[in-house]
């Protein structure tokens, strides 16, 4: 898969950068340090805009781009804290977050979702007591099942950003691009078509993402109408196909876990031939510290092997990003034109 390592001039350029961004902002989820993000990303080194441009413009089929090699500082960063909400004053991991952003906004728009990890735009994913056994990036035990990142959303992101804090047990990330999928032209033009229904995940349910403090009774309003809108998802869930796209080349559109077997028989034979083509193609990528992952998440799946949490605070610890090309369409689930949040 394509890498770009950084070099010690290139480390150092982007510490000054983000040295620079931290004195100005004081939160990186502010509107201000959002809608700067993409500006300052031009002050990342050359080379490696060049190389997540590639990306972006040129949809390599092998859909994932790694871009390797920044100092995380173990002392700095604290231990993996035991739940999202609950950062103290020992987790410092502002040069990581704006890095992973910044990255990002060479891609398109990072957004946030008010029904997951309180509306912020940078994720933690580390295990949490009583998740183990959850299909969502907080469980450990259970393992995440292949999937396309929020599938069951028409404004999903189109790239997924995942960036290495700590990882000791080599816990895998699965991954597979879908140009791996070789079917003959019947079977891909009924997956082509609409016999297909994803419900929403569980990370974007009440009981993974309530009790968030500091919101206005008018922010909580908003919440509450993006899970009555996520309940109508789970209940009346829209049929779509899973291929999309150039039919020589598509891009894909699934989450098996989530999926109820299509009632058409070509098309439930279809899909099961497709899964079986997946899983073949499947494979690991392990994430070192310091290592940021981009895949593109109209071209492949993935998903994570499972793990024995600790919570000794030295457990896997990722942050994660979700990336729009194009903001404006979910402009009606936005509060305003520059707002990240997606309700």
């Amino acid at each position: 898969m394509p890498t770009i390592t950084l070099q010690p001039d290139e480390i150092a350029e982007t510490r000054a950068l983000l040295d620079d961004l931290a004195g100005r902002h004081a939160s990186l989820e502010d509107e201000a340090f959002l809608n700067e993000a993409d500006l300052a990303a031009h002050d990342l080194p050359r080379r490696v805009r060049r190389a997540v441009r590639e990306f972006r413009l040129y949809e390599p089929a092998s859909a994932m781009l790694i871009v390797r090699g920044w100092p995380v500082d173990e002392d700095r960063i604290g231990p993996t804290p035991v739940h999202w909400q609950q950062h103290g004053p020992e987790n410092d991991t502002r040069q990581e977050d704006m890095l992973l952003l910044l990255l990002g906004s060479l891609l398109g728009a990072p957004i946030g979702w008010s029904t997951q990890q309180g509306g912020r735009v940078v994720h933690d994913l580390l295990p949490i007591k009583g998740h183990e056994h959850e299909q969502v990036g907080t469980g450990s035990e259970e393992l995440i099942t292949w999937h396309v990142e929020d599938a069951f959303h028409p404004y999903r992101g189109d790239y997924l950003g995942m960036m290495c804090l700590r990882n000791p047990d080599r816990v895998p990330t699965t991954f597979a691009p879908i140009s791996k999928v070789n079917l003959p032209p019947d079977r891909m033009a009924v997956l082509a078509s609409p016999h297909f229904v994803i419900r929403p995940d569980n990370s974007h349910l009440p009981r993974n993402g309530a009790g968030v403090n500091g919101r206005t009774p008018a922010e909580e309003a908003l919440v509450s109408k993006a899970y009555h809108k996520i309940e109508q998802m789970c209940a009346s869930p829209e049929h779509i196909p899973v291929l999309f796209g150039d039919p020589g080349a598509p891009y894909v559109r699934m989450d098996p876990y989530f999926m109820d077997p299509p009632e058409d028989p070509a098309a439930r034979e279809s899909f099961a031939e497709l899964m079986r083509e997946v899983d073949a193609a499947l494979e690991d990528c392990v994430l070192e510290p310091g290592d940021v992952c981009f895949i593109d998440n109209y071209q492949a799946v993935h998903g994570r092997k499972p793990f024995k949490a600790r919570y000794d605070g030295r457990d896997r610890w990722l942050k994660r990003i979700n990336v729009v090309r194009d903001l404006r369409k979910s402009r009606e689930a936005r509060l305003s034109a520059t707002s990240r949040v997606l309700y």
